[in-house]
């Protein structure tokens, strides 16, 4: 197998996203951190981007980003002025997490001047025409120049400002915040709101009773008060003026969405029930897991969890006749090929049980304890430091390992739907053979639910891989959403080697045009799918998991599977060499050492 590596400088932009992530993630210790990132001001000034990831990390890793952002939605919630609060929080959270970033990491303030001097040279006359901007003038002019002089209503603000550098706690800053917009925007908002501690005691029930569509410029089927916590959470640590401009732009523009009501969401769940069978999951386990995991790109959608319409169907219907007949198809396919599938099962069950044997092959080191050695003994006594005189045998690698496959059961695999499912059952035979807990499933989108069908558990019985002709295409692909939930199971498991395999034809694409009665996402499709499809691979990664790209599509999507999954995916233009070529990635991962998970 050929894997195909990433080195072609044209995918300039995921790469940028790449490394300023890993940046953030770097400073914050927080390898789950999951914010928005200024990647649009990177084509104006890779230090502006870099700058901004820098103090998104820092002011995680010290501060508390949800209480400041609660905070600001209390205050707006008593009539501050949105912009000139943001405004204001974004200089106090740079100086309150600067110094503290500074003594980790030597060479921030160097990046900090020149992210400055890009702001000062892009946007003076934007930041002029307000207070608030021309704060911010001096603030990133005193840091680039060492030239403090500002207008005399100013002279206070800045003082205030740079002495959050000794900031020990969240609270300094909402105070810092709630003293600079009372002074500088609104003298009066004390007399006629009440003072911070007024602010603060305004509770979530209060907070959820206000109209926050207003602030939001569109109509959304989430909690409104949700929506507007998390944008405040973006824009506060953001010192880009055209970013927030154009981001406004963007929210404008944006979609309407159709608020839907309760009796109109428990028809289409019904209809899903009718289409793909019962989930396997509990009514409110199935609600927690769509208010955990539906956010984001995917804020607007849905997860249903099944074993499929065959296995555990609401009645008989048309949609269980149409996924018997394709199944049946599938096992015509399997009784046809036994001999292919007897040969290959055999192959991979062998070649991965010899990598499973040199893994635990014995190997002999010196130790302080153990078995003596003889021949070291006249050391004793002779040198001053005998060193270690015992051997010690140990495995070389006790690492277990649980694999998650993951396939594309959307239209565009209907050609190849049987000999997707045979080669998943030539992997799922030879992983049960030598005992390596797996669970296979597959996804499509259906509206605005993503189908996530189950055909084994990890630790299922061996009779259980024959459900993998039960494996059915249709409709679209929301492939982000289906590798966060698969990824997010995965990572519960107690296996220390974790790895997940996913067939895909390189497209995501999920387009919902004007469904009456049902939630309305964001087109998912083109460079906006692929990033964030690429997002969560990056993601699961970084916590461990080995991941790798199937890609059976088009030749002329290779790129846009490269943005997905880097270096780690492989090109078969043959779905029969699927289960080699996985059979070939396992090995790989099986014989590293452990101490790459």
């Amino acid at each position: 197998m050929d894997f195909l590596y990433d080195r072609e400088a044209g995918v300039l932009l995921a790469e940028a996203e790449n490394r300023i992530r890993n940046l953030m993630w770097t400073v914050s210790g927080d390898y789950a951190l999951d914010v928005k990132l200024d990647l649009a001001s990177f084509s104006r000034s890779k230090y502006i981007s870099m700058y901004d990831a820098v103090k998104q990390g820092a002011f995680a890793r010290f501060f508390d980003r949800g209480e400041l952002s609660m905070y600001l939605v209390k205050k707006v919630y008593y009539g501050a002025d949105e912009q000139s609060l943001t405004d204001l929080a974004q200089l106090c959270v740079d100086a309150a997490s600067y110094q503290k970033v500074v003594a980790e990491r030597p060479g921030v303030p160097e990046i900090r001047q020149k992210a400055f001097s890009d702001l000062l040279d892009d946007s003076f006359q934007r930041m002029s025409a307000s207070l608030p901007g021309r704060l911010k003038i001096v603030l990133l002019r005193g840091s680039v120049t060492g030239d403090w002089s500002c207008e005399q209503t100013l002279k206070m603000a800045v003082q205030r400002i740079k002495g959050l550098e000794q900031a020990d706690n969240t609270m300094e800053i909402i105070q810092a915040v709630d003293e600079l917009y009372n002074t500088l925007i609104d003298r009066s908002f004390v007399r006629k709101h009440g003072d911070l501690q007024h602010v603060l005691d305004v509770t979530l029930e209060e907070l959820r009773e206000f109209d926050w569509g207003d602030f939001l410029e569109e109509e959304l089927t989430e909690d409104l008060l949700e929506q507007y916590l998390s944008r405040m959470d973006r824009q506060v640590v953001s010192l880009d003026e055209e970013r927030e401009e154009k981001e406004k732009q963007n929210s404008k523009s944006g979609l309407k969405v159709t608020r839907i009501t309760e009796e109109a969401a428990a028809k289409m769940y019904s209809y899903i029930e009718l289409n793909y069978g019962r989930s396997y999951l509990a009514e409110e386990e199935q609600k927690r897991q769509n208010e955990r995991l539906c956010r984001g790109a995917h804020a607007d959608c849905s997860l249903y969890f099944t074993d499929g319409i065959l296995q555990n169907p609401v009645l008989s219907n048309a949609q269980y006749v149409n996924a018997r007949r394709h199944a049946e198809k599938n096992k015509v396919a399997f009784r046809n090929n036994q001999n292919m599938l007897a040969r290959n099962i055999e192959r991979l069950t062998d070649e991965l049980k010899r990598s499973l044997v040199r893994r635990s092959e014995p190997e002999d080191r010196m130790a302080w304890s153990g078995e003596i050695v003889p021949r070291l003994l006249w050391k004793v006594g002779r040198k001053e430091d005998a060193g270690k005189l015992f051997r010690k045998t140990e495995c070389r690698n006790r690492t277990e390992f649980v694999v998650d496959i993951l396939m594309d059961a959307s239209g565009s695999q209907r050609e190849r739907q049987s000999q997707v499912a045979l080669q998943a059952f030539i992997i799922s035979e030879s992983l049960s053979n030598n005992q390596i807990p797996h669970r296979i499933m597959s996804f499509c989108s259906f509206w605005d639910y993503t189908i996530l069908q189950r055909f084994r558990e990890y630790d299922a019985p061996r009779e259980e891989n024959l459900r993998i002709m039960d494996y059915v295409t249709s409709s679209n692909n929301r492939d982000g959403l289906a590798i966060r939930a698969v990824g997010d199971s995965l990572l519960q498991r107690s296996e220390e080697g974790k790895i997940l395999i996913v067939l895909s034809d390189g497209k995501p694409n999920d387009v919902i045009v004007g469904r009456p009665n049902c939630r309305n996402p964001k087109p998912y499709f083109g460079e906006y799918a692929l990033k964030d499809t690429a997002f969560e691979i990056r993601r699961l990664r970084s916590n461990g998991v080995c991941v790798l790209g199937v890609f059976t599509g088009k030749e002329k999507d290779l790129l846009a599977e490269k943005k997905i999954f880097g270096r780690d995916f492989a090109y078969i233009r043959n779905i029969q060499n699927f289960s080699r070529v996985v059979g070939q990635y396992l090995r790989k991962v099986l014989e590293e050492d452990s101490a790459n998970f």
